[in-house]
């Protein structure tokens, strides 16, 4: 999906490539995302797109190509038609306005929900810590944890894990927020809960990309659709019409085995 004539979209990936020793795992992707948009990503293990996701929030370096997030070039800064590498703390300036969640909560669990929330905002950005607290209150209400504030880690179920996580990624206000199969590590019965969180994310206009199997929150709150195999972009679309009527053999054959 592009944006219209005259609309930067919020992400732009040009001509990506990244290789991890003699393997290329990204071999050119080119895409973008419009602001408010959803693009699913879907794909075999070792397709390339979990990296993707990383190349974006610069957890892994790209070895070509450009990826600009809300018109800022990820990484890098342009003077007189050259790159030069961004300082750490402009890089981490960057990096302040992209959310993750992973497969795993990487929750610190010494410290309890509303702490976890509260952290980012007060240690990075400076926040002071009864607006943090207040905040974190109001992500946890809008997760559905707020009678969790209190709990640890190891007492939160993986969906309520995974609920602070997101709430966590929210606190710093980000421009887009990155999912790499945030519900993998699930057990089937804790999905939904995570799903409808996102669902909610997504109503409200956050950009979002996500790496998933959830064929389902693809087909119903996708924007678009993108299937890769060997770190290229195989099959892309409208989820409901890709999904309905496939037209690369591969995409069929990978639907066979999800669905």
């Amino acid at each position: 999906m592009t944006t219209g004539t005259g609309t930067r979209p919020m992400v732009r990936i040009s001509s990506v490539r990244k290789c991890f020793g003699a393997v290329e795992v990204l071999k050119g992707i080119s895409l973008d995302v419009p602001v408010g948009g959803v693009v699913c990503v879907v794909g075999p293990s070792g397709s390339g797109k979990s990296t993707l996701l990383r190349c974006v929030n610069r957890l892994e370096t790209i070895d070509s190509g450009r990826i600009w997030v809300d018109g800022d070039l990820i990484g890098y800064a342009e003077r007189d038609g050259r790159l030069h590498h961004l300082s750490p703390a402009a890089l981490s300036r960057q990096k302040q306005d992209i959310g993750m969640v992973f497969q795993r909560f990487h929750l610190f669990p010494h410290r309890t929900a509303l702490e976890n929330v509260m952290e980012g905002p007060v240690v990075v950005r400076g926040v002071p810590k009864d607006k943090a607290r207040t905040r974190a209150m109001e992500l946890l209400e809008r997760v559905g944890l707020a009678d969790r504030a209190g709990h640890y880690p190891a007492q939160l179920s993986g969906g309520q894990q995974q609920r602070v996580a997101i709430a966590r990624s929210l606190a710093m206000d980000p421009k887009l927020m990155l999912f790499d199969e945030p519900t993998s590590a699930l057990d089937p019965e804790l999905v939904q809960e995570v799903l409808a969180v996102m669902r909610d994310l997504a109503a409200s206009g956050m950009t979002m990309m996500v790496v998933t199997h959830e064929m389902g929150f693809a087909r119903e709150v996708g924007d678009d659709l993108i299937f890769i195999d060997g770190g290229v972009v195989v099959e892309r679309g409208n989820p409901r019409e890709v999904l309905a009527a496939p037209r690369h053999e591969r995409f069929r054959a990978f639907l066979g085995q999800v669905l």
